[in-house]
């Protein structure tokens, strides 16, 4: 499955103007990077994927429609991935968003 590019534009619309940010396709998707730390992605597999404290993870997976990102069988730790559904609405897609761009802006930059 291709990511979905209407709300890769929607993503942009949101977190383009930060400084520091560039988009990369990653995970079959495509992501969007603040200061070469991924904050956001257009997933390959359908909906958003979200970079987030891994303090949080739990907190937010208990919380909100989120689930963990599994990698090789292996929950991840600060990914997250929320079903397209759940980010229909601009706030929704913002409040993730804004989430994920905070948590990759508090990462020091990799060059």
């Amino acid at each position: 499955m291709a990511y979905d590019e209407a709300l890769a534009a929607r993503i942009r619309s949101i977190v383009g103007d930060e400084a520091g940010v560039t988009e990369k396709k990653m995970f079959g998707g495509l992501a969007f990077l603040v200061n070469g730390n991924m904050a956001v992605a257009a997933s390959g597999q359908g909906g958003l994927l979200v970079r987030v404290d891994p303090g949080a993870s739990d907190e937010l997976v208990a919380a909100t429609p989120a689930r963990p990102m599994v990698m090789r069988g292996r929950e991840m730790a600060g990914w997250l991935r929320i079903d397209g559904e759940h980010v229909a609405s601009d706030g929704e897609l913002r409040s993730w968003a804004e989430r994920g761009v905070a948590y990759a802006r508090s990462l020091p930059p990799k060059r």
